[in-house]
């Protein structure tokens, strides 16, 4: 033990004069610190990956110079000869090599922690034990590697070499100095069999993901196994002298040292966990990124306008909103987005779409994508709708994506989701899959509708759903007309699947055709009436009951204004500009082709009775929402709420009203009234600032300059990568 310590000592010692050691240890960890801090604003939230950035550069620099090329030189000046004559092992030497390296590192993180807290006001990790320990594990890890390198190498020039090849591909590759998400996939790929990488992506899951070393046994397991079998080789191997020469063959223990990595490698070759991961905790932290929207008129959703204003952003949040002049970007720490002659307006809400359904027609049906719910979600982020509500659709379909999108893993649109639909035998819904084969048809609509026989079933089959996650019930009153008829729900079994849907705490949402609908959907306690009714007046009287209950009118004037174009062979819902830059090409062309075939004849109905009752909801002080029933043709998904609110003004409805059924009404229908659809201090920061006034001009909100999603600035342009690589 007296050996341990002396070795320790001495090593310590000879550490503080060596001049590479501590610029490799101390000074380059620092210039890297505030280079990075100061060329990525550091300041302005990106301070926990700007200290990832540098631990990980300084653990490779202690570890692959300071224990490596340390131990090299050590080697050729023959102060290793001297210590021989002790005698001694080379046990005491390597345990002083790692000590020291500890012990000369701990000063350096406790100083990055500080500084970052100091200077760039990163809060301290609350997993700080999980962060110190891995960091711990992973110098020790990396001084292992370093000493191997000296083990194997014959001279210093050979050591420097070797050394090199191991630092550079880790530097560069691992996300220590370029971020890997920016890389092509295939790099990615090739970056996972770095030991830097996983020290990296560990550092970034516990600093900046906020997860512990448990969650992170993968990681920590590899560079505990690197650092034994470093350790075993350094010894095996070791030399006392610089005349010893090892056989050129002795270098593939490299291999044996970097063989937990090269395991770990493959396996995310093909799982490509880590790739994701990758995706999910860049996104967090995009999302803590400081902005200050300056000089913007900003419409709050909820009947308020301020003329010109700012809003500050933090942590995905909004932070405060300035009337007038705001503190400047530099006090605030906040990267500027300037919004001269723009509107700042809450994210649009459509919560009437069906995410399973194209909203058009593709010649050949195979190509009709399978990730089609993806591409509608990023459809209609791209065109700043930030939230949908999915209202019939394949259930489990939905939900899995919407687990993507709350994992982080993928960028869309937040889903909502009110489904299987309840109908019963032969009524609305049930028609989607007669063709198909029985086995098919069966687990197609276990997994659409619900047609309970009783009470007591419609009590369960709500339980159930509520337990799959909804956030919504719906059921069909709809009985057709000519030529297209339906059996019709018996209200007593609507009443029944309402108080099911009260009990279970479950908004209902009721898709009505009829006065005598939505008679029966009020008595049934609808949270909401879906469609209204395009054919018949509604009385006043029903409005009336609407207001006093409290249920929303949801009139969806875009698909009845597509059918009505696709009748008269026009084509302008899919010329949109917005509509074309997102809807699928095959889909925009078949639907066309489709279109222009038709013969074309006048519209069986026209909006004539669907405006009237819309603005008749209106006058009456009825909760108006935006929903569009995308999904049905010649309803692509995306740019919905852009044209419900364009036909919504051409009905005669205010574009201020138009505006809080997108926004505030449609979110507090959703549930979700007290994180979004307002520009409110604590909410989240999701809205999109667009070019001119749409109080004046209801079409400004289709052009759309910036979009943030829950504090993230979206770049539009890359949220359908994912489809664009496969």
């Amino acid at each position: 033990m007296n050996a341990y310590i002396a070795l320790t000592r001495i090593y310590l010692r000879l550490t503080l004069r060596d001049r590479a050691a501590l610029f490799f240890t101390y000074l380059m960890p620092l210039m890297f610190f505030f280079l990075f801090g100061e060329l990525n604003h550091a300041e302005r939230g990106m301070s926990p990956m700007i200290v990832n950035m540098v631990l990980t550069i300084g653990i490779l620099g202690t570890g692959l110079f300071g224990a490596g090329m340390r131990a090299t030189v050590d080697r050729e000046t023959n102060i290793l000869r001297r210590f021989k004559v002790a005698p001694i092992s080379p046990a005491p030497i390597l345990f002083a090599s790692m000590v020291v390296g500890l012990a000369n590192y701990i000063p350096v993180y406790v100083l990055i922690l500080t500084l970052a807290n100091r200077i760039y006001a990163m809060p301290l990790p609350p997993n700080l034990v999980s962060l110190t320990v891995f960091v711990l594990i992973g110098v020790i890890a990396f001084r292992a590697i370093g000493l191997m390198a000296a083990s194997v190498a014959n001279s210093s020039q050979e050591a420097m070499v070797l050394i090199q090849s191991l630092y550079m591909p880790m530097l560069f590759l691992s996300g220590a100095t370029i971020p890997l998400t920016l890389m092509p996939n295939w790099v990615q790929i090739a970056g996972q069999f770095l030991p830097a990488t996983h020290l990296f992506t560990g550092m970034q899951a516990i600093l900046g993901g906020g997860e512990s070393i448990l969650r992170n046994l993968s990681a920590t397991g590899a560079l505990l196994l690197a650092t034994v079998v470093g350790a075993f080789i350094s010894i095996k191997l070791f030399r006392w002298e610089k005349q010893e020469k090892l056989k050129p063959a002795a270098k593939l223990w490299v291999l044996a040292v970097l063989a937990p990595f090269v395991l770990m490698g493959a396996y995310q070759t093909y799982s490509k966990e880590n790739l994701a991961r990758n995706k999910v905790f860049e996104r967090e932290l995009s999302r803590k990124v400081n902005w200050l929207v300056r000089n913007v008129r900003i419409v709050t959703g909820d009947g308020g306008v301020i003329e010109n204003g700012s809003v500050l952003v933090r942590d995905g949040k909004i932070a405060e909103i300035y009337t007038g002049e705001a503190p400047s970007e530099k006090e605030l720490r906040a990267n500027e987005i300037d919004g001269a002659g723009k509107t700042l307006l809450p994210g649009l809400i459509d919560v009437h779409v069906h995410l399973g359904a194209p909203g058009g027609m593709y010649e050949n049906p195979k190509d009709f994508a399978t990730n089609s719910i993806g591409h509608a979600l990023s459809a209609y982020l791209y065109s700043g709708v930030t939230a949908v509500r999915s209202l019939g659709d394949l259930a489990q379909s939905v939900l899995a994506e919407r687990e993507k999108l709350r994992s982080g893993s993928r960028l869309g649109a937040e889903v909502f989701l009110a489904g299987p639909l309840f109908t019963v035998e032969g009524g609305h819904g049930t028609e989607y899959f007669k063709q198909l084969p029985e086995a098919q048809r069966k687990a197609m609509e276990s997994d659409f509708v619900r047609t309970p026989h009783t009470a007591a079933e419609a009590a369960q089959q709500v339980a159930e759903l509520k337990q799959r996650g909804v956030d919504a019930i719906k059921a069909v009153m709809e009985a057709g007309g000519p030529g297209r008829l339906f059996n019709r729900m018996d209200a007593s079994m609507l009443k029944a699947i309402g108080e099911a849907a009260r009990a279970q705490q479950l908004p209902l949402a009721v898709h009505t055709g009829t006065a005598q609908d939505i008679t029966d959907a009020l008595d049934a306690g609808a949270s909401s009436i879906e469609h209204g009714s395009s054919w018949q007046a509604i009385p006043e009287s029903l409005f009336a009951r609407m207001k006093q209950q409290g249920a929303a009118y949801d009139p969806t004037l875009t698909v009845y204004d597509g059918v009505i174009a696709m009748a008269e062979g026009r084509t302008d819902p899919i010329d949109r500009s917005l509509v074309q830059q997102v809807g699928p090409a095959k889909l925009l062309a078949g639907t066309r082709t489709f279109i222009l075939k038709q013969p074309k004849q006048p519209s069986a109905f026209t909006l004539a009775i669907a405006n009237a009752n819309l603005l008749a909801a209106y006058k009456a002080g009825v909760t108006l929402v935006t929903g569009s029933d995308a999904g049905n043709p010649p309803t692509v998904h995306g740019p919905t709420v852009h044209r419900e609110m364009q036909l919504w003004v051409q009905a005669g409805i205010p574009p201020a009203i138009a505006l809080e059924a997108a926004t505030f009404n449609a979110a507090k229908l959703l549930g979700a009234g007290g994180r979004m659809g307002a520009i409110r201090k604590g909410y989240e920061a999701t809205f999109i600032i667009v070019d001119g006034n749409p109080l004046k001009d209801i079409g400004a909100t289709e052009r759309i300059s910036t979009l943030l999603f829950k504090g993230e600035r979206i770049r539009r342009q890359d949220l359908f990568d994912d489809e664009k690589s496969k």
